[in-house]
This record gives C-alpha cells, sequence and structure tokens, in this order.
C-alpha cells in the first residue's frame, strides 16, 4: 500500500505534526519568557546591597519672599443675665463684623469662625462673721470661738466669645482692617502675620540652593580624597525661617469711637531657610 509504514502520513500522520508543532513553539516561547525574566532580575542584583565606601556633606540655603497673605483674628464678646441675651447680643456683633469685612473686599471664603464658647459668670462673696464678745472671768478675758460660714458663688449672667480667623490678600488693607473690625463691636483683635499663599515656592528655592551647596562640597571634597562620586545613597532635610512675630493689636472694649486710626503695618520679607545633609557613595 502507497505510503505504508512512512511517518506522519495521511489525515492521522498531518493532526501528529500539526500537535508536534504546536507543542515545540509553546516549549519555545517558555524559554523565551524564563530567559527575559533572567535578564530583567540581573539589573537588579546588588541594587539593595547597602553601601560601604560613602561620604555625607551639608548644605544650607535661603531664599527671600514678600509675604503676599496676611492673617489676624478678633473675638467679639458679650456679657448678659441670660444665655439667650448674651448670644444675641454676639451675634448681631459678629454679623456687622462679618459685613464690614465683606464690604471691604474680603472673600466670605476666607472669614472663618474659630472659637465659640458659652460661660457662665460667678460673683463670689464672702459670708460676714459674726461679732462675739468676750467673757470675763475673774481678771482674765478669753474670747470665744468664733465660726464663720462659708462664702458663695452668685450667678450673674453669661459670657459669649465667637471668635474669627480672617485671611486678607491683599496685605495693604491689613490696617484698615484692625482698625475697621474694632469699630464694628470686635473687642479683641490680635495675632496678625505674614506669609505665602503658596510656601512650596520660596521653600523650593531654598531647597535648590541647599543641595547645590550639599553638592559643591562633595564635589570638593570627592576630589581632596582622590574619589568619585556613584550616588546618593541618603537625603535629609530641615526647613526652618525667620517670620515676623505676630502683632497685637486689641481695640477697647465697648469704643464709641467713630473713626478708628488705622495701624501703619510694614509687610517686609520672609527669609525661608532650608538645610539638607546628603550621603553619597564613593569609589
Amino acid at each position: 500500500m502507497e505510503g505504508e509504514g512512512l511517518p506522519f502520513v495521511g489525515v492521522t500522520g498531518e493532526r501528529l505534526r500539526i500537535a508536534l508543532l504546536t507543542a515545540v513553539i509553546l516549549f519555545a516561547v517558555f524559554l523565551a519568557v524564563q530567559v527575559l525574566s533572567t535578564l530583567e532580575g540581573l539589573k537588579y542584583i546588588g541594587s539593595g546591597v547597602a553601601a560601604t565606601n560613602t561620604i555625607s556633606v551639608s548644605g544650607h540655603g535661603e531664599a527671600l519672599g514678600v509675604p503676599d497673605i496676611a492673617t489676624f483674628s478678633y473675638s467679639v464678646v458679650s456679657d448678659k443675665p441670660t444665655v439667650a441675651a448674651a448670644q444675641a447680643d454676639a451675634t448681631t456683633m459678629a454679623n456687622a463684623v462679618t459685613a464690614y469685612l465683606k464690604s471691604a473686599g474680603v472673600d466670605e471664603k476666607d472669614i472663618q469662625t474659630s472659637d465659640y464658647s458659652i460661660q457662665p459668670q460667678y460673683e463670689y462673696q464672702n459670708a460676714v462673721c459674726p461679732t462675739v464678745a468676750p467673757v470675763t472671768n475673774g481678771s482674765v478675758s478669753s474670747a470665744s470661738a468664733v465660726y464663720c460660714p462659708p462664702g458663695k458663688q452668685t450667678l450673674t449672667g453669661y459670657e459669649v466669645r465667637q471668635s474669627t480667623t480672617v485671611k486678607v490678600r491683599d496685605t495693604s488693607k491689613a490696617g484698615d482692617l484692625l482698625a475697621g473690625v474694632g469699630s464694628k463691636g470686635a473687642t479683641e483683635v490680635s495675632g496678625l502675620t505674614f506669609t505665602f499663599d503658596d510656601p512650596n515656592a520660596t521653600q523650593s528655592q531654598a531647597r535648590d540652593k541647599a543641595i547645590a551647596d550639599a553638592k559643591t562640597k562633595a564635589d570638593a571634597l570627592a576630589k581632596q580624597l582622590g574619589v568619585s562620586l556613584v550616588r546618593v545613597t541618603s537625603f535629609n532635610e530641615n526647613q526652618g525661617g525667620n517670620y515676623p512675630q505676630p502683632v497685637a493689636y486689641n481695640t477697647a472694649a465697648g469704643s464709641t469711637a467713630t473713626k478708628a486710626v488705622a495701624p501703619e503695618i510694614s509687610v517686609g520679607q520672609n527669609n525661608v531657610t532650608d538645610d539638607v545633609t546628603i550621603t553619597y557613595e564613593i569609589k
């Protein structure tokens, strides 16, 4: 019979040939994947090994920036015989101050209530000690023991205090606003500070200078030691700066002045600092 004894002849032979070819292809793909995985892992060999030859240097950077944001706080305080009366009075004053701030161009989102409290007010009254006549026995006089009753606290009313923090985006208005809130009923105004709306920008400038300072020192040290810098193995940072101290501007309670005098406010500059410590591997 034609073809008898020859492998992979006929329909059955064709199927066997296809199956064998498929197995060979799959095996080749498997080997390729294993080789690629091995090669991929080779570049990480030794990457987790801690460097033994290193040098550490420090760097310092400073950046000056003119603050573009002013913040301050104020409180309205009311003492009344009842809680309701004190709350109503405090609310009237708080609303008047808020309305003034909005009319002066302060956005509502920059006016934030930071504290609200209701405290009972007491008056302590000392008790009157009774007067007792001395007892005379012959030529000896002695006073009998006198008992003084304890004093007592008497509720006199309630204090309602509402504190608010204001962010001023036009720093040139800070002085006028400090005076204005006092004329509208705020009895305590304090904590004026100047800062940046985006503090990261100035801090980033200081960091860049600190890193450049450290790199310059590292290059010089490596040259003196006769070695080369390989890579950074560690980095530490300490941020800081010199900022103006908060200014207190307290208004007189119950002031009836029609026009408050605005304090002269100097914005100045904020000095932002950054200190880094960088460790380099050397060879």
